[in-house]
């Protein structure tokens, strides 16, 4: 049975207010630049962009509905299509590949029991494979919804799914206990503060 698309969209009134004050921080005839911004909001309050979402954020910034859509088709961060509650986003690019992330990729894909672009039958995971995530230095990694996991390994990849999956927050950043992107073994440069105290 298909599911029927929305056919309309309204910003919550909160979310309103937010776009509104989006918008105000562009110059006068510049207002169409809150395009990205505003197609992000709603994103976060729809889970995804459905079509009447695209059209009443070009309504609101006076654009053709075209142009916006050209925007979120070319975004991999907007969701055309309907997202688990956690959108699962493993980097298979280079410096991931190189760190191992086949193995992150299958230990996923185990532990959802779901492939690339599927969603759990509880709707509460989708797996998606991307390029570059920008945290190269940290590889292998993934980001679910707004949080990085880096120093992925295929049982801290598991852990952290497992995690989700019984309502908890894993902690987000390296999971190896690495400082940011300090070197593996810790920092070796600038270790002292000023003044001779340690950091």
């Amino acid at each position: 049975m298909s599911e029927t698309l929305p056919t309309s969209f309204t910003f919550t009134p909160d979310n309103l207010a937010t776009a509104k004050q989006v918008i105000a921080r562009y110059p006068a005839g510049r207002q169409q630049s809150a395009v990205m911004p505003l197609l992000d909001l709603a994103q976060r309050q729809e889970g995804w962009l459905p079509i009447a979402a695209i059209e009443a954020v070009a309504e609101m910034l006076e654009m053709a509905p075209i142009r916006v859509q050209e925007v979120a088709t070319f975004y991999t961060m907007y969701n055309l299509n309907k997202v688990g509650t956690n959108h699962v986003q493993v980097c298979t690019n280079i410096c991931c590949l190189l760190k191992g992330s086949d193995e992150i990729v299958r230990a996923a894909k185990e532990a959802l029991g779901v492939d690339w672009g599927e969603t759990t039958a509880d709707g509460r995971f989708t797996l998606s494979e991307v390029e570059c995530l920008g945290a190269c230095v940290n590889a292998p990694m993934m980001q679910i919804n707004d949080d990085y996991y880096e120093d992925l390994t295929p049982e801290s990849t598991k852990a952290v799914l497992d995690a989700l999956k019984q309502g908890k927050t894993p902690k987000p950043g390296s999971q190896s206990g690495r400082q940011n992107s300090a070197p593996e073994g810790g920092p070796t440069t600038l270790t002292e503060l000023s003044f001779g105290e340690k950091a």
